[in-house]
């Protein structure tokens, strides 16, 4: 339902399943084979599956905590977007990628929930995209000694949040991996 014109498609995007950002990451064995397990399914419903990369100066590019997972292997045919700021709309390439591809819902996965995740979900809402989070593949680290809540929490509480977003003429919702479908 999706408010962009002749968008039928749905796209899996997997953002920031990096080295060094899931390291210390809650549940991260777990969520990274649902993030494995949903790559497969949306490469055999021929859905798009886009990679989102983020840099900065405790990521630098081309160092081992900026690398994808090993667990994860993008295709070459796959995109993959790299981004500098939280929401992976901003600053980048990805709306063109959607775009060319026909998108207009998105499924996310990937990590972190309270940062990338979560300005990632609001920016493609607001763009007028219809957006599933994938509420057991999607994680963070924990951030409690600064105040924040248990990761977890945080988690649980995004999930919460997230399924009862409403706007005119656009989807959100919560799915667990075993629920997705990329085709109607």
């Amino acid at each position: 339902m999706t408010t962009l014109q002749n968008r039928p498609n749905t796209a899996l995007l997997v953002i920031d399943v990096q080295n060094g950002v899931v390291a210390g990451a809650h549940a991260r064995d777990a969520v990274v084979a649902n993030i494995n397990d949903l790559v497969g399914r949306a490469r055999a419903e021929s859905a798009p599956v886009v990679w989102v990369q983020h840099s900065d100066g405790d990521l630098e590019v081309g160092s081992d905590s900026w690398e994808i997972v090993p667990e994860l292997e993008r295709r070459e045919s796959e995109a993959l977007v790299h981004k500098t700021y939280g929401d992976a709309f901003e600053g980048t390439e990805l709306e063109e990628v959607l775009a060319a591809a026909g998108v207009g819902r998105l499924v996310v996965s990937g990590a972190q929930t309270d940062a990338c995740i979560r300005s990632t979900i609001h920016g493609a809402f607001a763009r007028g995209y219809d957006v599933t989070l994938v509420g057991d593949a999607h994680t963070t680290e924990d951030l409690s000694a600064y105040g924040a809540p248990t990761p977890d929490q945080v988690i649980g509480h995004t999930n919460l949040y997230w399924q009862y977003q409403s706007a005119p003429g656009r989807i959100a919702g919560v799915a667990t991996a075993r629920e997705v479908a990329f085709t109607a």
